[in-house]
């Protein structure tokens, strides 16, 4: 009985000793930099949003509006800002399906809501291409009743800000981690 106490607590020593080992190996990605480089908070908010080209007052115009707000305020706080050093060009589509309708109308009672956007960021400095990707946002929205259109335009339009928001989310992820690992 002891010798397998003996043995746990080593195990235990083991573990300790090489989580001790790799615990300077961590930064935070948002920390202050000390040896005069820029940080992060500096990085994205030298990154430009462009509005994306969308034809005025469509459905897709306002969508654009809601993600380029929300990765402006991701990206920037409440702050303006800085004079650019890269430039974000985004691109998107946007669908809208039903997922369940109702067996006594045959009208849809849930439907769904996605977004499929690309990105690039480009170096102002070489204007090339540094970062590409893709990402999406599904959202699902009910549907209150037949009569009640307000509600599901209502219903739609919060669905649409709601995957605006995650597109955002995403592209700042993948652009914070860019500016801290440079892949």
């Amino acid at each position: 009985m002891s010798l397998a106490r003996s043995r746990i607590a080593a195990r235990l020593i083991a573990v300790a000793a090489l989580a001790a080992l790799t615990a300077g190996c961590f930064q935070p990605m948002y920390a202050e930099r000390t040896d005069g480089t820029p940080g992060l908070r500096e990085k994205l908010m030298g990154v430009e949003v462009p509005p994306v080209e969308k034809n005025n007052a469509s459905r897709d115009a306002r969508i654009q509006v809601e993600i380029r707000n929300a990765l402006a305020f991701k990206l920037y706080g409440n702050a303006t800002g800085m004079p650019p050093t890269h430039k974000l060009v985004l691109r998107f589509n946007t669908s809208r399906s039903s997922l369940m309708l109702d067996p006594n109308t045959a009208l849809p009672s849930t439907e769904n809501v996605g977004i499929d956007a690309q990105y690039n960021l480009i170096d102002l400095a070489t204007n090339k291409s540094v970062m590409t990707g893709t990402t999406f946002a599904r959202v699902s929205y009910d549907i209150p009743g037949n009569l009640q259109r307000f509600a599901r335009q209502r219903a739609f339009r919060d669905a649409e800000d709601r995957a605006a928001q995650e597109i955002a989310e995403n592209i700042q992820t993948r652009l914070a981690s860019f500016f801290v690992a440079g892949t």
